[in-house]
């Protein structure tokens, strides 16, 4: 009787018992083993069958995997052997990359990885778009070879994404390297690099002790323009959070020059009214760095315009940066200085804050 009651009191203590995760693997050779594939789309698709509601780990062995990659399923990790180490790529490109995507829409149809899922891990890796965006960007303005919609993304965080972490991963691309279209995702000492608008969208990020490197453009440029952006937020007036920077490290690779990039600049998709067709006045960016150190390629205005559709479909509409929720504080290094551009939004968004919106709901990540 002792002994049954001890056994009791340790399963009540335990807590309710799970059965263990489900594992796949993908490697080079299976060799017939079980639950083993070659590609990383194919675990996926054997693992998305998996109903039973418990979370599901798909370990890819080290090598250099040539595919599009979706997560569809919730509860599901990628684990790699490390970023050095685990690599998935491929090259599509906006232009040609629309019959990928349910609407034909070619930015997020470029995407190396989507993730359309809530619960979704991913560690280890490295997620790259490689197409030959700087072969593109040498050609002049009016070249019958030069495409206009030269966007790759590396990874997509899709509309029905949510709680979505990545940590100890690179992203690596050019334009649009990281598209935030759901709604939570979250990255930890990870390493995102691009030019164009490379970290955009609509979703919340929170890039915590990870480096963002801004890549060199091979476009001429006239003397004191903008090369490069850093963020593009399109964040909604009904969402408090758009993209938050925290405690990380804005680098650059060689032949980027001083002053040549920007912090941000606010995106307003063109999108369908009930009168017409252009830019969404309601998607006011916020954008917010908090104590990062900052190269020498930042620009002392840190934040600049950006075009968008006019109600006439031509793309002169001008979205100043002193009109969208632009905030930092604490910046350092050569960089970090900044003038008063005259920001009209008032709020102070501290971490804390941050943190307590961000992770409501979702204490896993914590």
């Amino acid at each position: 009787m002792k002994t049954s009651t001890a056994l009791t009191l340790l399963v009540l203590l335990a807590g309710p018992v799970h059965a263990a995760d489900v594992r796949y693997s993908v490697k080079a050779e299976c060799g017939g083993k079980a639950r083993c594939f070659t590609s990383v789309q194919a675990a996926l698709d054997a693992s998305a069958r998996d109903d039973s509601g418990n979370w599901v780990i798909v370990d890819i062995a080290p090598g250099h995997y040539h595919e599009k990659v979706t997560v569809s399923r919730p509860q599901t990790k990628l684990r790699g052997h490390g970023a050095g180490k685990t690599r998935i790529e491929y090259d599509a490109v906006a232009q040609t990359a629309g019959h990928y995507h349910r609407n034909a829409w070619g930015t997020p149809g470029s995407a190396t990885v989507t993730v359309d899922a809530d619960l979704v891990t991913i560690d280890g890796l490295t997620i790259e778009n490689s197409y030959d965006f700087l072969a593109n960007d040498t050609l002049p303005a009016g070249d019958a070879n030069k495409i206009s919609n030269s966007q790759g993304v590396a990874i997509l965080a899709d509309v029905h994404s949510d709680r979505v972490m990545l940590s100890h991963t690179a992203l690596i691309g050019n334009q649009d390297t990281l598209f935030a279209n759901g709604k939570r995702l979250l990255i930890r000492k990870g390493f995102i690099s691009g030019n164009v608008d490379f970290i955009f969208g609509n979703g919340q990020v929170l890039i915590e002790d990870s480096t963002i490197e801004s890549r060199r453009r091979a476009t001429a440029f006239a003397p004191g323009e903008f090369q490069s952006f850093v963020l593009a937020p399109s964040t909604p007036l009904s969402q408090e959070i758009g993209i938050v920077v925290y405690r990380s490290r804005l680098t650059r690779e060689a032949g980027v020059p001083d002053g040549s990039v920007a912090l941000g600049r606010p995106w307003h998709p063109t999108t369908t009214f009930a009168d017409g067709r252009y830019a969404d006045p309601n998607a006011v960016g916020q954008a917010t760095f908090i104590d990062c150190f900052m190269d020498a390629h930042i620009r002392n205005d840190h934040w600049t315009e950006m075009a968008g559709t006019a109600r006439d479909g031509t793309k002169t509409a001008r979205f100043l940066p002193q009109d969208s929720r632009f905030f930092e504080s604490g910046s350092s290094g050569p960089g970090g200085a900044h003038s008063d551009i005259g920001i009209k939004w008032t709020a102070k968004p501290d971490i804390r804050h941050i943190h307590a919106v961000f992770f409501d709901g979702w204490t896993s990540a914590k």
